[in-house]
């Protein structure tokens, strides 16, 4: 048999872990470089133009769902009225 190693003594599930600093996780203490805050800015900028091309793209989809309403309702009035002239000719006919 071997003789029986030193091992490390382990810490309890108890002991609070060390805090993290932002020094110790490799980041800069101040957040508000200027890198950081032309790197949001870019950020706004695209999700401003993602917004504003959403809002326009479903404000032509409305607009085109209102044409095409409008559309079929004046074939629907002018097959009502080719249907009224095909009656009244038939009834002239008879």
């Amino acid at each position: 048999m071997s003789a029986p190693t030193a091992l490390a003594p382990r810490s309890s599930p108890l002991t609070p872990a060390p805090p993290h600093t932002p020094e110790s996780l490799g980041r800069p203490e101040r957040l508000d470089t200027p890198e950081r805050s032309t790197t949001m800015n870019h950020f706004l900028h695209v999700d401003l133009e993602r917004a504003e091309r959403s809002a326009r793209l479903g404000e032509a989809q409305g607009v085109r769902a209102g044409r095409r309403m409008a559309r079929a309702h004046r074939l629907s009035r002018k097959a009502e009225q080719a249907a009224q002239q095909a009656r009244l000719a038939l009834a002239r006919a008879l």
